[in-house]
């Protein structure tokens, strides 16, 4: 649901992987964004009324995206899909970082699109720290992108491990991820993804920042 630049680039993107997809939208000039070559559905209307969601094949549907330019549209649009339709896969894209975390704790998986952006530019800032990747339905668990202080270089994943008792998820090096083992030795720049208890997070960042009085 919706066809803005964002819509619009994930239908293009499914339908060129070769899935079934289905865009809907209450203006149907939006389309045109879609492109001559998009082999899939479209449909005009609201995207969580629901005659408007059966004519785009939501009752056969895997997943749905609510992608929409409204908070509101979305996260009642997703519940539908969700509690209505039963649909596997949901997720709303969410302005506003504080609903995002509410609707996240109540199972709907959210991409808050403010506080994304903003953590993007604040790892070109300030690039210590943890910013979150993905929290659980519940809120007890974190997965989350830390930078490592220069003192980690040279140790291991399973050093990491020991010390702030996570997981490490998988490493990004020079831009591509791969899954490390307990002895993958930890280079300079690396981005590594660990999975932790969310309670647990001012421990994990002061196990991976520098430490007072030493090295960065």
């Amino acid at each position: 649901m919706g066809c803005g630049r964002v819509g619009s680039l994930l239908a293009r993107r499914l339908d060129e992987g070769g899935h079934s997809v289905a865009v809907v939208d209450q203006d149907p000039k939006a389309f045109r964004r879609l492109g001559s070559d998009f082999s899939g559905v479209t449909v005009s209307g609201m995207g969580f009324d629901r005659e408007t969601l059966e004519a785009a094949g939501i009752t056969r549907a895997h997943s749905f995206a609510a992608v929409s330019s409204g908070d509101n549209t979305n996260i009642i649009a997703a519940r539908v899909a969700r509690e209505t339709y039963g649909v596997e896969q949901v997720i709303a894209r969410i302005y506003d970082p504080e609903r995002a975390e509410v609707y996240q704790r109540l199972g709907i998986p959210t991409v808050a699109t403010v506080s994304w952006t903003t953590g993007q530019i604040m790892r070109g800032l300030l690039p210590l720290g943890a910013e979150s990747e993905f929290i659980d339905a519940t809120g007890e668990m974190t997965l989350a992108e830390v930078h490592l202080a220069e003192s980690w270089s040279g140790r291991t994943a399973l050093d990491l491990e020991l010390e702030t008792s996570a997981r490490v998820a998988f490493i990004t090096r020079y831009g591509r991820p791969f899954l490390p083992n307990a002895l993958t030795v930890i280079q300079q720049g690396d981005l590594v993804h660990l999975l932790f208890e969310s309670d647990r997070r001012q421990l994990v960042e002061d196990a991976c920042a520098p430490k007072p009085g030493g090295h960065s």
